[in-house]
């Protein structure tokens, strides 16, 4: 039996990872840690999870030492999802990227030290974006870190924070960089939700420049599984590893608004251009082949099929996202220093 530590637990990725081992793992014992920033709610958390002994959840931030101390020091595993992960946003204000995804990453990275007696295992998320834009055809772990956002640099600056923390202090870190995911749950300012909402309501699908930039996708159910898997794995075989998750194949944000018009066929939303987005990445390819091999995993859900059963959920649960769709826009100033709508 396993007491499993989430930070960010109410957010996208993190709600689904909570959710995927609290129905596989009925022994386990879940400890939520979230601030419920914008991003986040408690609704994406398992239904009557409030009311069982094998899960509680902690209202508090990262940052705050004494709080991720007392719940570290009862945890075996600790998953660390806890960040501000929007780039445009990111442009819009920076500052709450640096404190959230640096300065609380090493608080939880020094709670991890304190208790490393105890803890077994300490994975952390961090992000594509690390990389920049793609350098080869497909991108490995040890591809160079160009980090062309203020979000990206954030996530570089607490990528390399536990990667130090491992070579200095030898904690049981882990870092894993997923690439795009998607998936029920996510916020509507991201791309996916976006475009699927924008042609629920009928209105425009906005494309930062040409829309040739291009991601990998992964869909969320399939980076629960490769989680799942690594935390199970025998410890000398991941610990102090890097590993990418995706799938390998990438589509352009063009491709994705067409691909949603296509599924919803019945909406009478068009694609419309807007000016690039600054600290664009044009292409992320993932090459997944270290996680495949040493985790016994790859993802199982084609884009294609992914979608449809997104697009499903978001049709289903206008109730969840009705309140966020003022959000999908984010004002910013660009390099020429004149106000955008991102």
């Amino acid at each position: 039996m396993f007491t499993i530590l989430i930070t960010g637990g109410a957010g996208f990725i993190g709600s689904n990872l909570v959710t995927y081992l609290y129905k596989k793992y009925p022994e386990y014992k879940i400890i939520v840690l979230d601030a419920l920033t914008y991003a986040a709610s408690v609704n994406n958390l398992p239904e009557n999870s409030f009311n069982s002994e094998r899960f509680e959840f902690w209202y508090g931030n990262v940052l705050n030492a004494e709080v991720v101390d007392s719940l570290v020091c009862r945890s075996d595993i600790v998953l660390h999802f806890a960040a501000e992960s929007h780039v445009t946003r990111s442009i819009y204000d920076n500052r709450h990227f640096f404190e959230t995804d640096v300065i609380g990453t090493q608080v939880v990275a020094n709670s991890v030290l304190r208790y490393r007696d105890r803890i077994e295992l300490f994975v952390h998320i961090s992000t594509s974006e690390v990389y920049g834009t793609a350098m080869s055809k497909v991108m490995d772990e040890n591809h160079p870190l160009n980090p062309t956002s203020p979000y990206a640099a954030a996530k570089c600056g607490a990528d390399r924070l536990v990667y130090s923390y491992w070579q200095t202090y030898r904690i049981p870190a882990v870092i894993v960089r997923p690439f795009n995911n998607f998936g029920p749950h996510q916020h509507l300012e991201k791309v996916v939700p976006r475009f699927i909402t924008s042609c629920i309501l009928g209105e425009p699908l906005t494309v930062h420049g040409d829309g040739s930039a291009q991601r990998d996708f992964l869909f969320v159910q399939d980076h629960c599984e490769a989680l799942d898997r690594l935390i199970h794995l025998e410890r000398e075989r991941v610990i102090g590893e890097i590993f990418n998750l995706g799938t390998g194949r990438h589509i352009s944000v063009y491709e994705i608004a067409k691909a949603v018009r296509g599924v919803m066929h019945n909406s009478n939303s068009q694609i419309e251009f807007r000016g690039e987005r600054p600290g664009q990445v044009f292409r992320h390819t993932c090459d997944a082949s270290k996680a495949i091999a040493t985790l016994d995993w790859k993802p199982s859900t084609a884009f294609e099929d992914g979608l449809r059963q997104t697009i499903s959920w978001y049709l289903a649960n206008q109730e969840w996202w009705d309140s966020q769709k003022w959000m999908r826009h984010i004002p910013i100033i660009n390099a020429q220093g004149k106000r955008e709508l991102h």
